[in-house]
């Protein structure tokens, strides 16, 4: 039998176009993105790239394109996730309840 050179099967495998599901604001947020991603089986990268007009770094969160729905739908869920819990946190003023409502006797 003849054996197949490893040179040959490396070309045989298909590259997958990398895009762009999001841009974070910090590298703790991409972490995060990332972490995320992963934990639902899809691959992932984080490139950071300088933005040339504004000199700032651009932290874009890529998956293979055949994940990019998927991954969509992850992030959307996330933050809505996390934006529920940020609003169920915020500090109330105690001022602004109404204690009458409670003294009524029945």
């Amino acid at each position: 039998m003849a054996k197949r050179s490893q040179k040959g099967r490396k070309s045989q495998t298909k590259v997958q176009e990398l895009v762009t599901v999001a841009f974070a604001d910090s590298v703790e947020q991409a972490k995060d993105y990332e972490a995320i991603l992963r934990s639902n089986d899809i691959p992932v990268t984080i490139k950071e790239q300088d933005e040339q007009e504004t000199n700032d770094k651009v932290i874009a969160v890529m998956v293979p394109e055949e994940f990019l729905d998927e991954a969509n739908v992850v992030i959307e869920s996330q933050d809505a996730y996390d934006d529920f819990y940020d609003l169920a946190s915020e500090d109330t003023d105690e001022d602004d309840f109404d204690n009458d409502l409670f003294d009524e006797e029945f």
